[in-house]
């Protein structure tokens, strides 16, 4: 059996699932995350978000965009840990889909889910207190004339803080790192450093930056979740995915991939 399909069969799941750096998402089940996961733990990368951008300051039933938030795992955890109303807005996920799953969590009263392509928002200027977005921006914020578009939907002195895959040094040349060739994909060229966000946003002049750094060892979190997707996920698909993506970054070891979270507040 290969490393990224072997149980630990001896060590409850819930136990390889919690980590001591991310308590509030250690409240979430073990199987619940695994089964709405689309990518690397959107709770662990929230919850490192969540003291950057403010969210405890945020008054309860403060409104929040959950911008490209897949199965609204992350919209389920605004609602439930800040009691915040939170609109939580996807492409591909179906609006029924998402609401049945917000239903079952016990949120329904504070979760709205829509359709919508973050390149046409259907929401007027002023609306949101916050606007959120984890492991989604980078497939549309990389746009020099994005933001700006973005951050008219924030009330003045919002903010708006992202999480994305990044890298440790923007890599020169149109050719990734060589122990990276077998598993780079054309996508992964939209992963910057948190030196190339704070710029990126900074030159906008849409937002004031007020944090752009990385996630120190979260290749590690990446590898451990993908590690856990690989052998409990009941998808092929997705066991697949994970095991690929987890060879990937014990191949890696952090030389190259990571997090990167940002933090902007409009003036």
């Amino acid at each position: 059996m290969n490393d990224h399909t072997s149980r630990a069969p001896d060590v409850p799941l819930a136990d390889r699932v919690g980590h001591p750096g991310y308590p509030r998402s250690n409240g979430y089940d073990a199987r619940w995350s695994i089964d709405n996961q689309m990518g690397p733990h959107a709770l662990w990368l929230l919850e490192w978000l969540a003291p950057a951008l403010g969210l405890d300051t945020l008054s309860p039933g403060s409104r929040v965009l959950d911008l490209g938030c897949g199965r609204a795992m992350t919209s389920v955890f605004l609602a439930r840990e800040y009691d915040l109303q939170v609109t939580a807005a996807d492409l591909w996920v179906k609006p029924g889909d998402n609401a049945a799953r917000i239903a079952e969590a016990g949120v329904a009263d504070r979760v709205v889910p829509v359709l919508a392509q973050a390149h046409d928002l259907p929401f007027g200027e002023n609306t949101f207190d916050a606007i959120v977005s984890v492991d989604a921006y980078q497939y549309f914020g990389t746009d020099d004339l994005y933001l700006p578009t973005l951050t008219p939907l924030l009330r003045p002195g919002g903010r708006i803080g992202v999480v994305v895959p990044a890298l440790r040094e923007e890599i020169d040349g149109v050719e990734p790192p060589e122990h990276l060739r077998p598993y780079w994909e054309p996508a992964f060229w939209c992963f910057h450093t948190a030196a190339w966000w704070r710029r990126h946003w900074t030159r906008s002049g849409a937002v004031e930056v007020e944090a752009a750094d990385l996630l120190q060892d979260g290749w590690r979190d990446w590898l451990r979740w993908s590690e856990v997707v690989a052998g409990e996920h009941t998808d092929t698909r997705h066991v697949e995915m994970a095991g690929r993506s987890a060879e990937m970054l014990r191949l890696d070891q952090g030389r190259t991939l990571g997090f990167v979270r940002v933090v902007g507040r409009r003036p």
